[in-house]
């Protein structure tokens, strides 16, 4: 009894020195996630309600919920929640088709070749923002632009188009590049997916006379779900909080028609200096992403 006795203490110790040794190695980490992520958070709530400028000799007022109220009434918050909601709608359901349509015809290449595609792909989502948005600014350029001279020379235009500074065209430009940019991580992920698909499972179906489309949607799709529901949800809150493309090309010109609620919050905190309003649209922005993601996963869960 006493030798049982003597091994529990001892395993007990064991497993309070290997938890204590594992918060140690957590503690960095946890101070970076407590001061940057969760203080910030709270504080964003909490400044919310109060009219506050930050300044250095204003007072911050508690203003309860008329924030969140002005914000209804806020043409140009309410431009810019209809802009992202069209970004979402448009941007995540084409990533998502596309990035799988990609990843099933280069599956089966050679290793080299699939190597060479997979860095074609990606290359767009580890080259800078900033190098991204010049590139394109020239593609757009409406004096000397790839597009108004190909549009010109194949006789589908007939003047140069000022895609950027037009309100018709000028959301659909920032969507088209963030597309390009939001593909190459999904295509990756597919291409993974894939090949973690139980072949004997593949094999058994094809027996039994199952053909391509069936093998898909009745093998393929159900085994690769919980990838898909990934991509989702990383390209929802991606798209939700699209701000350096339309910083970098538009600033949310001409007359707000590429606002988006996370260029607003910048504008309203960083021009406007109306930081407790901004808190607001943040507030309303997570709660956004959260409902959505929610109602991601629970589709998700159902199929």
């Amino acid at each position: 009894m006493a030798k049982s006795a003597n091994t529990t203490d001892r395993s007990r110790a064991l497993v309070i020195r290997e938890t204590r040794s594992a918060y140690l190695f957590l503690l960095p980490s946890l101070i970076f996630f407590v001061g940057f992520v969760i203080i910030p958070m709270v504080l964003c709530v909490y400044t919310s309600f109060f009219d506050s400028t930050m300044g250095k000799d204003a007072k911050d007022v508690f203003i309860g919920f008329s924030n969140y109220a002005e914000l209804w009434n806020d043409p140009i918050f309410l431009r810019s929640l209809k802009n992202t909601i069209i970004i979402v709608v448009v941007s995540v359901p084409t990533v998502c088709v596309f990035s799988l349509w990609v990843a099933s015809v280069i599956y089966n290449l050679k290793g080299p070749v699939l190597s060479a595609f997979r860095c074609i792909f990606y290359l767009p989502v580890v080259t800078g923002s900033v190098a991204v948005a010049v590139v394109w600014k020239w593609m757009f350029n409406n004096y000397y632009g790839i597009f108004n001279y190909v549009g010109k020379a194949a006789g589908i235009l007939d003047s140069n188009i000022n895609w950027l500074g037009d309100e018709r065209f000028a959301l659909w430009c920032i969507i088209l590049i963030l597309f390009t940019t939001s593909v190459g991580q999904p295509i990756v992920l597919y291409i993974s997916a894939l090949g973690n698909v139980d072949t004997t499972l593949v094999e058994a179906a094809e027996v039994d006379g199952a053909n391509k489309i069936q093998l898909f949607w009745k093998i393929k799709w159900p085994l690769i779900m919980p990838t898909t529901l990934y991509i989702l949800v990383i390209t929802t809150i991606n798209s939700f909080q699209c701000f350096a493309l339309i910083q970098l090309l538009t600033s949310g010109g001409p007359n707000h028609s590429t606002d988006t609620v996370m260029y607003y919050i910048y504008y309203s905190a960083f021009k406007l200096y109306r930081y407790g309003y901004a808190n607001a649209m943040g507030v309303i922005l997570a709660i956004f992403i959260a409902v959505l993601s929610a109602v991601q996963f629970k589709l998700a869960k159902e199929k």
